[in-house]
């Protein structure tokens, strides 16, 4: 299975548009490289490609990389579809860039696909797409050659969303992909939202070569009293990767698999090469890869 990173940053990309802080300064002074927002592609035959979650920045990720350009034909396309963890703005907002392809498939869970339903409606105007349920019992067949079962990993509610609205109350909203690749048996774990870590979590690393996860801040309290939560949970739903209850240690746990953070906050020191925190990160065997990253699996 070959994957390759889009993006790997947090939503508003690195460094974002409106923030003056050190990390976003040395990016825009060429002192740390820059980053889109997250979004991963994968194929199991170099032909079919499958997009896990759609970036605003979908589109410069698309024309940057050889292997997703369009042809032979005029609007002929090798993505087949996307795979969403939530209805995240950063996750879903893409798919307006993509309106018109044809044939794609989109797979999320039944609190995202109702929640998106204006949306899909405008979207299907352009052209008539197939809209999946990706926690279908059994899983799903990707073309390709590559299978995946999706398991409900949090409630995190997008704040677009009403707290009123039916969809609010399910606990559905975040979901992590086991990708398997038939031919080679390879196995890429995907879940860029992580509010808590879970058995659920440790069930998916335990059979995995290759895991991608939330490393979206590195401590509790990165943005201030705003995402800072008891047991080193983040309020904004995402788990820092420090602290003895944050991802890091619950990694060291599953030595087996690669591991890479991905999701990276602007204000997270990861982004820094030559910070304790990356020190740290890489001592402890997780990898932290820049935009455009590709491996197999």
């Amino acid at each position: 299975m070959r994957v390759v990173l889009l993006g790997t940053a947090a939503g508003g990309g690195f460094p974002q548009w409106n923030c003056v802080c050190a990390l976003c300064a040395a990016a825009r002074d060429g002192k740390l490289p820059t980053r889109t927002q997250e979004c991963v592609a994968v194929s199991g035959n170099s032909r079919d490609w499958w997009l896990l979650n759609a970036s605003p920045d979908i589109r410069t990720q698309l024309v940057s990389t050889g292997a997703l350009a369009p042809g032979p034909g005029p609007r002929e396309t090798p993505v087949r579809g996307v795979l969403l963890t939530d209805a995240e703005a950063d996750h879903v907002m893409g798919l307006t860039i993509l309106r018109g392809g044809p044939d794609l498939r989109i797979h999320a869970a039944p609190p995202v696909l109702e929640t998106l339903a204006p949306l899909r409606a405008m979207l299907d105007r352009y052209a008539r797409w197939d809209w999946a349920d990706s926690l279908t019992e059994g899983g799903f067949v990707l073309s390709g050659g590559l299978t995946v079962s999706a398991r409900p990993i949090g409630a995190k509610v997008p704040k677009y969303v009403s707290a009123a609205a039916p969809p609010a109350a399910d606990d559905r909203w975040v979901t992590a992909y086991r990708v398997e690749d038939l031919a080679t048996g390879g196995v890429l774990v995907y879940a860029p939202c992580v509010a808590a870590w879970t058995p659920t979590l440790d069930g998916l690393l335990a059979t995995a070569d290759c895991a991608l996860l939330d490393g979206t801040f590195y401590t509790p309290d990165e943005m201030g009293t705003a995402v800072r939560s008891s047991h080193g949970q983040s309020a904004m739903g995402h788990l820092p990767v420090s602290g003895r209850h944050g991802s890091l240690a619950a990694l060291a746990r599953h030595p087996g698999p690669r591991r890479i953070y991905t999701h990276l906050n602007n204000t997270n020191p990861l982004l820094d090469p030559d910070s304790s925190a990356r020190a740290q990160v890489t001592g402890a065997g997780v990898e932290v890869l820049p935009d455009g990253a590709e491996f197999t699996v």
